[in-house]
């Protein structure tokens, strides 16, 4: 039975990957607030361990690159990025498939994660932590908008509008913040999560690329056995010249008789089809 995509009031439902992504990221933020009003040096351990920190990262802290995405920071910010991935989530994933859900999610936080990193190595830009499932979020963003470019989407529960001038709008107002915000690593990091979806798109989720990746496979496997026919050929000749006796190969390996074999073989000089 096919899935339905919308709920009895017309929101998505909430199953599968988008469901447990969203589980965990409310889980995580409730035990950090918990912890930052009973225990707040606990929770400030936590968050120092979590969070994207590029100073952390040059001395091996690398798990940062997974963690940061289910570390909430502001309310509103950490709300509305959930809501994201709830209300076009579901699309995606019907789309991809569960496993491949998930993957786009820490697969595109882990590039936006690396992208801020190296731009921060510069000293000059992207300073300062960063922790937001926000990155995933617009990479969510994207990879629908990729998947339905002429597609209209009910923004803000009001506005009907093309899905790619949502794309542009939230594309401004985070280049706002940015610009406000001093250039802040946080800030970067949401707007890489833009490319990093384009990017994740390109290399495993577009048809184009699966039918890439498929030809290539085959071509790699069939010269492989190419290579085995022409070894093999190799071989059992210098195993009949051991014996005293003759016998040729072409170059794909494939057996040449002698010219008084007396087979025509409709011409040519190979015995076997390649």
């Amino acid at each position: 039975m096919a899935r339905s995509t919308s709920s009895e009031f017309g929101l998505p439902p909430f199953i599968g990957a988008v469901r447990q992504i969203v589980i965990v990221c409310v889980a995580f933020y409730v035990f950090q607030l918990l912890l930052a009003a009973f225990a707040p040096a606990v929770g400030s351990a936590i968050s120092e361990i979590g969070i994207l920190e590029p100073n952390h990262v040059r001395h091996g802290w690398i798990w940062q690159f997974i963690t940061y995405p289910f570390m909430g920071g502001d309310p509103w910010q950490f709300a509305v990025s959930l809501a994201g991935v709830y209300f076009i989530g579901p699309t995606v994933e019907e789309r991809i498939g569960a496993n491949r859900f998930w993957g786009l999610f820490l697969g595109s936080s882990i590039l936006s994660g690396l992208a801020g990193f190296a731009l921060s190595l510069t000293g000059k830009i992207a300073q300062g932590p960063a922790l937001t499932v926000g990155a995933a979020t617009n990479a969510i963003l994207m990879v629908f908008y990729l998947f339905n470019r002429n597609a209209p989407i009910m923004a803000f529960f009001i506005l009907r509008i093309p899905i790619k001038w949502l794309v542009v709008f939230f594309a401004a107002l985070e280049t706002a913040y940015l610009l406000i915000n001093n250039f802040a690593l946080f800030y970067f990091v949401l707007l890489f999560g833009l490319g990093a979806g384009y990017v994740w798109y390109s290399l495993f989720l577009s048809r184009r690329t699966s039918l890439g990746i498929s030809e290539k496979y085959f071509s790699i496997r069939n010269s492989y056995y190419r290579w085995k026919r022409r070894r093999a050929a190799r071989k059992f000749e210098v195993y009949m010249r051991d014996h005293d006796r003759t016998v040729t190969f072409d170059e794909h390996g494939n057996y040449i008789p002698p010219d008084d074999s007396g087979k025509k073989n409709g011409g040519s000089k190979s015995g076997w089809v390649n």
